[in-house]
């Protein structure tokens, strides 16, 4: 597996994690939920977009580079 392979599957994997978090904070907000899940849920939800776009980036590095 290529450097970019990997930086794509763990990005994939970031990803899969996005979504259950946001369907968390979704099923939370229809059932009236707490409004300090709701905070830790979109706080969570920005660090794993961080890493995501950090993942796709060296993807796009290692491909740059023929690794």
């Amino acid at each position: 597996m290529s450097t970019s392979d990997g930086a794509l599957q763990r990005a994939e994997e970031l990803l899969e994690r996005l979504k259950n978090r946001l369907a968390t904070l979704e099923a939370g907000a229809e059932a009236g939920g707490d409004i300090d899940e709701a905070i830790s849920s979109l706080t969570e939800i920005a660090e794993l977009a961080k890493e995501i776009e950090a993942e796709v980036q060296r993807a796009r590095q290692a491909a740059d580079a023929g690794a």
